[in-house]
């Protein structure tokens, strides 16, 4: 409240300020409008003071027509001005050439009008709502809807006069979109109607759906062809209308939402006349006898659903008008059309019938009757059957179950045996084949990492000695080889500066030599225990023999693994 008031006195003392300095600067009326229209900044100043005249007429209108809004009524007017001023906005685009002061005002003027027709629709829907509507309502109301209509029709009125003696020009989105808030007064106008009525009645009127549904039919049907022919006609006179795309969409959208409930709501009250039988005392007795839709007792003219659910016939047929469900599990009341959001698109499988259904008896013989009485019971107890969830994407769905076998013949079964037999061997191939895989990987796993094992890495005095002698002639080299082990033994003796790395590898040596010996002991008791097992009975483990395949693989592996250089 603060802000717009601060906004308005803004937006005086400017327009104040620009009309003072043009008429000091021309001292005459006329050449102050001519310097005012012809001077940028003065029009854009105007222009903000017009914005805020038209902003304080709504709030005005607002209050004289209906009093405070609802947060919904509030909600919904500022969701469909932010379409608005985009479809004006393209609408601006596409009328280039005529884009004038005249034009800017035609069009806020048309946005005002469409904001005051939103807000009378979602007041008379708010009837429907409210038990105890005042005679203020009523005549704000009326008052509002006949204002507007008047408005619509003077509108169209001129634009259609306007296009007869000048031509094709911007007046053709004008009347266009004043006929189709002249269908909106008319759907609202007979909305009003019927919720008076409803409201006068002391008991709830069976019909008013009804009316309400051919109601929207026939506006629906209206609004199609008046955008069709909108359409047709600037497409060929002027260009093609971008903004009129999504309005036009949205009235084709709504008139085949209005066709398809006016057919289904017929076929279920069809059926519901036909094939859904009247409740009894005893069903009455035996369930709650209360309407969850208009939580009244039911005594007569009540009518009971294939789930067993009773309802009032007349509470029906106006939920049926509506939608076509169980008004308790939201289960679908047609044939071949599921409930919605419960996978549409995939129905049972194929030979699995739904529980509670008992099975064709096979040629063997009939079942007891006691034991068809039993599942039938059982079936009529159990849960409604409801269809198997969506196969995943990527993903093979699940075979089909099996059908009974004592209804097959030798041929079938014996083609069936042979087919099952060849699914398992190609099974067990597989498997033979992954089995095969993972031992190759494991050895190779193994044979890196003796590989690695096996590898040292070089010394750092060692190679820097061989990076700073030079290599000898051959001749010298055959001179060294015989007091070398001379010197090494007593370079073992002195201790004080020799090598120690042949007694090294040979301490090597012989540890990996008793490695091998102790491992070979094992291997020889775990062989004999394996053929102690498998003369006892027992079958050792798979894993077991894995283990001791690979072990002896390692040790043959590092048996042929060349010896470190020395």
């Amino acid at each position: 409240m603060v802000r717009a008031a601060l906004v308005t006195a803004t937006s005086l003392v400017l327009t104040g300020a620009v009309v003072a300095h043009a008429y000091f600067l021309k001292h005459q009326f006329y050449p102050t409008v001519v310097y005012l229209t012809k001077s940028s900044p003065s029009m854009a100043v105007l222009y903000i003071q017009a914005f805020v005249l038209v902003f304080l007429l709504g709030k005005f209108m607002r209050k004289v027509f209906f009093g405070q809004l609802r947060a919904a009524e509030m909600e919904h007017l500022i969701e469909r001005s932010w379409y608005a001023v985009t479809e004006t906005c393209l609408a601006f685009t596409v009328f280039r050439d005529d884009f004038s002061p005249r034009f800017v005002a035609l069009f806020t003027l048309l946005l005002f009008l469409k904001c005051f027709h939103w807000l009378a629709e979602d007041r008379v829907d708010f009837m429907e709502r409210s038990p105890n509507m005042s005679w203020v309502f009523h005549f704000r109301v009326l008052c509002l809807m006949g204002l507007l209509g008047v408005l619509d029709f003077l509108f169209v009125n001129h634009a259609c006069h306007s296009i007869i003696t000048r031509g094709a020009s911007v007046q053709l989105v004008f009347g266009f979109e004043y006929a189709i808030l002249m269908t909106m007064v008319l759907t609202t106008f007979i909305k009003y109607l019927l919720h008076t009525v409803d409201l006068q009645s002391e008991n709830p009127w069976d019909n008013k759906a009804v009316y309400m549904l051919y109601t929207e039919l026939f506006t629906g049907f209206i609004k199609v062809l008046l955008y069709m022919a909108f359409m047709t006609i600037m497409i060929k006179v002027h260009t093609f209308p971008l903004f009129a795309i999504r309005p036009m969409y949205l009235a084709m959208r709504q008139f085949k939402k209005a066709v398809t409930d006016a057919i289904m709501s017929r076929r279920a009250i069809r059926n519901m006349n036909t094939l859904y039988p009247d409740a009894t005392p005893a069903d009455l007795l035996a369930s709650d006898n209360v309407c969850i839709i208009c939580r009244e007792e039911m005594v007569t003219g009540a009518k009971k659903l294939p789930c067993n659910h009773i309802f009032h016939s007349s509470c029906l047929r106006s939920w049926f008008q509506r939608q076509q469900t169980c008004p308790t599990l939201a289960m679908g009341m047609l044939p071949g059309f599921p409930p919605p959001g419960m996978f549409p698109f995939w129905g049972p499988f194929p030979g699995a019938p739904p529980p509670g259904v008992p099975p064709a008896n096979g040629p063997g013989g009939d079942a007891p009757p006691g034991n068809t009485e039993a599942s039938q019971a059982a079936g009529s107890s159990c849960t409604p059957w409801l269809p198997p969830p969506p196969p995943l994407p990527f993903v093979s769905s699940m075979p089909p179950p099996p059908p009974f076998l004592t209804a097959l013949s030798d041929d079938e079964l014996s083609e069936l045996e042979a087919e099952g037999r060849r699914g398992l061997e190609a099974r067990l191939q597989c498997l033979h084949n992954i089995h095969t895989l993972l031992d190759a990987a494991m050895l190779n796993i193994h044979q890196y990492l003796s590989t690695v094992a096996t590898l040292t890495p070089p010394r750092t005095g060692t190679s820097s000695a061989a990076r700073s002698d030079p290599a000898p002639p051959a001749g010298a080299a055959a001179s060294s080889e015989a007091p070398r082990p001379s010197s090494s033994s007593s370079e073992s003796v002195g201790g004080a500066t020799g090598s120690s790395h042949p007694a090294d590898s040979t301490t090597t040596t012989a540890s990996t030599t008793e490695e091998r010996s102790r491992e070979e002991e094992e291997e020889q008791q775990q062989e004999e225990e394996m053929e102690a097992a498998a003369e006892g009975g027992v079958e050792p483990a798979a894993a077991e023999l894995r283990r001791r395949r690979l072990r002896k693989l390692e040790t043959a592996s590092s048996s042929q693994a060349p010896p470190p250089d020395n």
